[in-house]
């Protein structure tokens, strides 16, 4: 099993969601995030005053999936997540060594 974790823009939620219901995935935990990458934010006026934005909003999306189904899941999530735009996020994967659902006590593949 592995597990996605993709950082994205906000306004992408929705595509990214329509990408990976399209590819057969079920299950997304989203996480409302504030970061920054190399852009390292970017200065706004206010009331005539100026300011330095530190922390972009950016949501975090976390996905628990079975190996042969990850390739597919990467590649929608980068298409649709993509504006060509400095800050467009970055995709995490890692190895899951154990999965359980609560509610039957079911492991591994079958939980998720």
């Amino acid at each position: 099993m592995k597990k996605i974790e993709a950082i994205i823009k906000p306004f992408k939620l929705d595509e990214v969601k329509e990408a990976l219901q399209e590819v057969g995935l079920q299950g997304i935990t989203v996480i409302e995030a504030k970061g920054f990458g190399r852009q390292k934010g970017h200065t706004e006026l206010y009331r005539g005053a100026e300011y330095v934005v530190d922390f972009l909003p950016k949501v975090k999306l976390e996905i628990v999936l079975n190996d042969d189904m990850a390739d597919a899941a990467i590649e929608a999530i980068r298409k649709a997540a993509q504006t060509g735009r400095i800050g467009d996020g970055k995709i995490f994967v890692s190895t899951v060594e154990e999965a359980v659902r609560i509610r039957t006590g079911e492991t591994g593949s079958d939980a998720i």
